[in-house]
């Protein structure tokens, strides 16, 4: 079953909003340590007038007016006994489209995945619906393509690339996190349908 695809990067915030439990596979091409593992992601859209969007625009040298809106993203190990997201594991994201479209454009970052610094991206969607962000940092070349597989799960790909080739690959499949009065509301829908029919 086909679904909707987002071809703005607002579009596709407002469809990440929420909770997502990722599942992590790093290949890195030297010693590093594996990173391979779970994780919560949180995703929260912002306004284009919310402070932190006009501050990024700010520090970027950007009229915050071409801002259309962002996302606050925090991400944590997945524990159950874990309490909130760690403030330093966050990131907010502005989006600065190239024309009307929303098609194509620039991803301003308060810090970047890679290297924790304030980076500018390039992004655009395929007409096959996937998300290509094209990051250049200080040392590093990064590359991030998203795309829905339903409105629940989702999967991110990336590279990061230094100087002397490719330094790791990472895949990420996402599925929204439910919680428990969730998935009881679901049961009960299904039980309810079934009934039905």
């Amino acid at each position: 079953m086909a679904i909707a695809q987002p071809t703005t990067m607002i579009e596709f915030f407002n469809k990440s909003a929420g909770i997502w439990f990722t599942q992590r596979t790093v290949h890195h091409f030297d010693t590093v340590a594996d990173e391979s593992g779970e994780s919560k992601l949180y995703v929260n859209p912002v306004a284009a007038d919310d402070q932190r969007v006009i501050e990024i625009c700010q520090s970027q040298g950007i009229d915050e007016s071409s801002a259309t809106g962002g996302a606050a993203f925090m991400w944590q190990e997945h524990k159950e006994d874990v309490g909130d997201p760690d403030p330093d594991k966050a990131a907010v994201l502005v989006d600065v489209p190239d024309d009307e479209t929303g098609k194509s454009g620039k991803l301003l970052r308060n810090q970047g995945y890679v290297e924790r610094i304030p980076v500018v991206s390039r992004y655009w969607f395929g007409q096959d619906g996937i998300l290509t962000i094209d990051t250049e940092y200080d040392h590093n070349q990064g590359q991030e393509r998203a795309w829905f597989i339903t409105n629940d799960f989702r999967v991110r790909v990336s590279t990061v690339r230094m100087q002397n080739g490719v330094y790791l690959m990472t895949y990420c499949s996402e599925r929204r996190y439910l919680a428990e009065p969730d998935l009881e509301a679901m049961v009960q829908a299904n039980l309810e349908r079934a009934a039905i029919a």
